[in-house]
């Protein structure tokens, strides 16, 4: 899980960006914030993980691809 979250922080900005796109991103970006909801102990990030898992092909990649273009990080809500 660890190993998880530091890959993908050390990714490059391009590669998370790819990561972003629709199908590619509810896997990736959806597992992420399950594993920081873990790591962190916080329910309502796991809850939201699981949320983006489910819903993130249909149209929340296209906030994370906002989010990345802006601010160059995932945004979480909370």
């Amino acid at each position: 899980m660890k190993a998880y979250l530091k890959f993908i922080d050390d990714l490059p900005w391009i590669v998370q960006l790819i990561l972003a796109l629709p199908g590619i991103d509810s896997i990736a970006w959806g597992l992420y914030r399950l594993f920081k909801g873990l790591e962190k102990n916080d329910v309502l990030l796991i809850i939201f993980g699981i949320i983006w898992i489910v819903a993130g092909w249909a149209v929340l990649w296209i906030l994370d691809i906002i989010s990345l273009l802006v601010n160059k990080k995932v945004i979480w809500f909370v």
